[in-house]
Formats: C-alpha cells, sequence, structure tokens
C-alpha cells in the first residue's frame, strides 16, 4: 500500500487537474493528480487522487485540507485505500 496517495473527495466540478495539482503543492511535492472523470462527457466526479512524494507529506496535505473550503465545498481529504478485488472489472454477464 502506498501511504502518500491521497483521495480528495467534494471537489468543485469545475476544478481541472492543474488546480488540484497546484493547491497541494503548498504541502509538499506533488508526484501525479489526476481527477475522475464521466467517461462520455468527461465532466469532472467530484473527487480525484493526488500521490505526494512521502508519507509525512500527505499527512500534512490531509492536516492542511481536509475540511477546507475551495469554491463554496468543503473538500474531504483522506489516505487512499488500496484497491480491492470487489474494484476489478468483470467481464462476461
Amino acid at each position: 500500500m502506498n501511504e502518500a496517495v491521497l483521495h480528495v473527495g467534494n471537489l468543485p466540478y469545475s476544478i481541472e487537474r492543474d488546480d488540484l495539482e497546484a493547491m497541494f503543492l503548498n504541502a509538499g511535492t506533488v508526484v501525479s493528480a489526476s481527477l475522475m472523470t464521466y467517461k462520455f462527457d468527461r465532466r469532472s466526479r467530484g473527487y480525484g487522487f493526488v500521490e505526494m512524494a512521502s508519507p509525512d507529506e500527505a499527512r500534512r496535505a490531509v492536516e492542511m485540507y481536509n475540511g477546507r473550503e475551495v469554491r463554496k465545498r468543503k473538500l474531504v481529504v483522506n489516505l487512499a485505500r488500496p484497491r480491492t478485488a470487489s474494484y476489478v472489472k468483470r467481464t462476461g454477464g
């Protein structure tokens, strides 16, 4: 499990990946940032993931941003849980 990956929820739908990355740079080095979007129209789903360079920076980011208001929405920032078998896309019917 990577303890430096954050789940960022309740994001404003208008936020872009670059905005998300820039925001978390205040907590340390951002390795990657991604927004989850709907498949067909690429609209934001209101959450994303940010990978920080170290677990210490990730914990600092949680302290700095969890509950913080951004564009009239309170962010929910937590350490991301590892994917489990229930997330695996099933084929067939």
